[in-house]
């Protein structure tokens, strides 16, 4: 038993996932409006709810974006709030990626074709685009030259077809696929399913699934030609066992030495490792100090601490990041080590390790050759970044913010989303960084009271005035720095006068007059997607809200990005229309963003907004 939305009449859409003893496991918000009780028996099943509070109005609307949204009527703003969104899950939209693709909310792209297949139409994918799939590079042989790839950690496919022809193994299952031509894939789970034609809806997983589909092993049938040969895979075999073999008596001296010179070290360190607990590797300091050679490389200067680049033996290029001996240094050791040292994403820089040796600190990360955002946006040095990748980073730090807040096993608030803080791989994949500042919030609590932290031009108005404060502290400071991304210049700048000019009130004021090309970098020449362009606006506008419950949560943001969930027009927050009510102050802004439109000048070398100073 389960929901189901239905597109065409008859294709599934979205399952809601099986009922258990509280709800449908793909729709947990839900329990926290009804109170439901299911009965199974051997005829039929039936499902009973209550409305848990009579006095709460809401309702359920499909909308034009396939989604059915629950709305909660909330009487002293009067206004309808959005409570749920199923599907949440873009990868459980049926077919979302096409035919032959895996879909992935941890990766980006998040559609990618399967080993042995390729883009049907690159243009349409690049163009984010890829319900038409992906095709095989080698055609089927139809015979015993076809072979498996076996896909693991998956949420099996759409629309598999029971084999209980005498099968009753897997060994029998994988010969049963074999010998019928128009089988692409199998798996056996206490029986055997196969796959005829197309496979849709693949889903790559890093966690186990709340709900809908099964998940487990998936062998996808290949052509000889796109697998290892048994042969080769026979000397892989062989010359794996002969190095085991070989560096096994190696292996087991190294141990017994790093055990001993472990007791010998052991009263220097501090207990950083137990904040690792066994997830991150202690590096020596003398390695470090070979591998920087001798902290001579800079690539940048925080408040905290000075990075260097350095590489590793086995030449892996990293980013060391030396504390420096400041009081609070163990606190921002600590918090970086307990935050981003338990955690895996995409969209994080990933912490490899530390070195606590004595008194020094050391924070070893990957190394990002592209830099941090700040420079492709406000130095004009710089390479120019295009509207795609401008999106797409905005995307992936949605999602990465998104995972901090809603995925790990404690809420993380990162306090310093800015563009300094979002790194970029070779591949132009943001990574956010520098979670010095963070604040773990355990799921019992929703929000927390803690010192203002935080770099000024950034944070949001409950900081300022001393509030405890939720996840939505990142939002307001991510509806920024997307203003930011959009403009190509810093939120707040001064005129020649000496008048400051604060660019989010001139973004609100234009979004509602409906000239949201105006906001465009001047150095994109108004190359942009229109449509993205004006959610994207909508969606900052949104974001730095004055109260926090009117910003989205970055789950909605993400799905906002993605065209997923529609995005109405957002007021102008209150300080903003203090603002607004200054005559003066809007023909300066405007006088002031009229001739730097036409100017295009460039802003980031005004040493008055570097927005360096941070609030500990």
């Amino acid at each position: 038993m389960h929901f189901s939305l239905l597109t065409n009449r008859n294709e599934q859409y979205w399952p809601s996932g099986s009922p258990d003893i509280l709800f449908f496991t793909g729709t947990p918000a839900m329990h926290n409006l009804y109170s439901f009780s299911y009965v199974a028996g051997v005829n039929q099943s039936s499902m009973t709810y209550l409305v848990q509070d009579s006095s709460v109005i809401a309702n359920f609307v499909l909308d034009s974006t396939g989604q059915m949204k629950r709305w909660l009527w909330n009487n002293d703003m009067k206004e309808w709030l959005l409570h749920c969104v199923f599907p949440g899950d873009p990868c459980d939209v049926y077919a979302l990626c096409g035919p032959f693709s895996s879909c992935s909310n941890f990766s980006s792209p998040s559609c990618k074709c399967l080993q042995g297949f390729e883009p049907q139409s690159m243009e349409e994918g690049n163009l984010g685009d890829y319900t038409r799939g992906c095709v095989r590079r080698a055609p089927l042989l139809c015979g015993e030259k076809d072979g498996f790839l076996q896909l693991s950690n998956v949420q099996l496919p759409a629309t598999p077809e029971p084999f209980a022809e005498g099968v009753g193994s897997a060994k029998e299952c994988e010969v049963a696929c074999l010998s019928n031509c128009s089988c692409v894939a199998y798996a056996y789970d206490n029986g055997c399913l196969v796959w005829k034609g197309v496979i849709l809806n693949l889903k790559r997983l890093s966690y186990s699934p709340t709900g809908g589909g099964g998940s487990g092993v998936l062998y996808l049938r290949l052509a000889a030609s796109e697998l290892v040969t048994p042969n080769s895979e026979k000397r892989f075999k062989h010359a794996v066992v002969v190095i085991l073999s070989s560096v096994a008596g190696f292996a087991l001296i190294s141990s017994i030495v790093l055990v001993l010179l472990r007791k010998f070290r052991r009263s220097s360190m501090v207990g950083a490792s137990e904040a690792a607990q066994g997830f991150l590797v202690m590096f020596d300091y003398k390695v470090m100090r070979k591998a920087t050679k001798d902290f001579s490389q800079k690539l940048g200067q925080g408040s905290f601490g000075t990075v260097f680049k350095g590489i590793l033996p086995d030449s892996t290029a990293i980013a060391v990041k030396k504390l420096h001996h400041l009081p609070q240094e163990e606190k921002q050791f600590r918090t970086e080590l307990s935050s981003i040292g338990m955690i895996h994403h995409v969209n994080l820089v990933r912490l490899r390790g530390f070195c606590s040796e004595g008194d020094r600190r050391l924070l070893v990360y990957d190394y990002m050759p592209r830099g941090s955002l700040d420079s492709y946006l406000f130095d004009d040095c710089s390479e120019t970044l295009n509207w795609d990748q401008r999106f797409q980073i905005a995307l992936g730090v949605a999602r990465g913010l998104a995972y901090l807040h809603e995925k790990c096993r404690e809420c993380i608030i990162h306090c310093d989303i800015k563009p300094e803080n979002i790194l970029l791989d070779v591949d132009m994949c943001p990574k956010i960084a520098d979670f010095g500042m963070a604040k773990l919030i355990s799921r019992e609590f929703s929000r927390v009271l803690t010192t203002m932290r935080g770099t000024i031009g950034y944070l949001a108005p409950e900081w300022l005035c001393g509030s405890a404060v939720t996840p939505k502290a990142d939002v307001y400071s991510y509806g920024l720095m997307l203003l930011e991304m959009i403009s190509g210049r810093r939120n707040t700048d001064r005129s020649d006068d000496g008048k400051v000019v604060y660019f989010p009130l001139w973004a609100a004021l234009k979004l509602h007059e409906g000239d949201v090309l105006c906001l465009l970098d001047g150095k994109l020449e108004g190359y942009a997607k229109v449509e993205e362009l004006s959610r994207a606006c909508r969606i900052a506008c949104w974001c730095i809200q004055d109260q926090e419950s009117r910003r989205p949560a970055m789950g909605q943001v993400v799905q906002q990005l993605q065209g997923l969930s529609s995005v109405s027009m957002p007021p102008i927050p209150g300080l903003l229309q203090k603002l607004a009510m200054d005559d003066r102050m809007i023909s300066g802004i405007t006088e002031y963003f009229s001739t730097s439109l036409e100017t295009t000048e460039s802003f980031s070398d005004n040493p008055s907004l570097n927005h360096s100073m941070v609030i500990g």
